[in-house]
């Protein structure tokens, strides 16, 4: 890990396959705020079998896919890329993950026929199928120990799943708008520590800077020089209008 340095590096697992609703928006904005700041980055593309250099990212995404590559992948993080996960988060680097990436750090996904698939439990969650699909724009209230400003979060939401936190986790902030974890609890995402995992895709750190100020903080172990950011903030002060004209 390259913390307290000027280097930043990102781990993106597995791009090719979970990679859906401008997930890839997500690592370009981490890469390009980080460069903005004068830091060095590099991105290690971290595929099915690929674990080279793990031990060295001080930050990891892990986007969505659909229930088939989520398949795919399954597998391969239990075998090979784990433990290192784990490893590294014991040593402070920061994970995000979205949608099908969140549910596969929880403990469990369970289908509407009752057969139950192990996650890697790196994230005190549980998820199981839910009869119809969330779709739709979201609005969050961020969860205020976060200290984010503005204390809100927009994104686009996609999934059946249903995801419930267990008592070692916080949610990322609970639902104005849309269904967010369950559609029954009012929360919406997760946070432990540097990890944090979210259902909203479209992509959400463009319209989020502030969240991603924040994971690249965590990462690196320190406080940010701000950013002009009226552009970013005026898109995200953009979508809670029309989303509050629509309601």
């Amino acid at each position: 890990m390259s913390r307290g340095t000027d280097t930043l590096t990102i781990g993106w697992l597995y791009p090719d396959l979970m990679n859906i609703y401008g997930d890839r928006g997500n690592v370009l904005t981490l890469y390009q705020r980080a460069r903005w700041r004068g830091l060095t980055v590099d991105v290690l593309e971290l595929g099915k079998g690929e674990t080279r250099g793990m031990e060295r990212v001080d930050l990891f995404f892990f986007g969505g896919g659909q229930d088939r590559e989520q398949g795919l992948v399954y597998e391969d993080l239990v075998e090979h890329k784990a433990e290192l996960l784990a490893r590294a988060i014991a040593g402070g680097a920061a994970v995000l993950a979205v949608c099908g990436g969140y549910q596969l750090l929880g403990h469990y996904y369970q289908t509407a026929e009752g057969e139950r698939y192990p996650g890697v439990g790196l994230l005190d969650v549980i998820t199981e199928a839910g009869d119809r699909r969330c779709i739709g724009d979201v609005v969050v209230e961020a969860n205020p120990a976060l200290g984010l400003d503005p204390p809100t979060l927009v994104g686009f939401e996609n999934h059946s799943g249903r995801t419930f936190l267990g008592e070692g986790v916080q949610p990322l902030g609970s639902v104005r708008w849309g269904s967010g974890n369950n559609g029954a609890d009012g929360t919406e995402g997760a946070v432990a520590g540097n990890l944090f995992g979210t259902y909203l895709h479209g992509s959400l750190l463009p319209k989020n800077p502030h969240l991603a100020d924040l994971v690249i903080a965590r990462a690196l172990g320190r406080g940010l020089e701000p950013l002009d950011d009226q552009l970013e903030l005026a898109a995200h002060r953009r979508i809670l209008e029309r989303e509050s004209q629509r309601r």
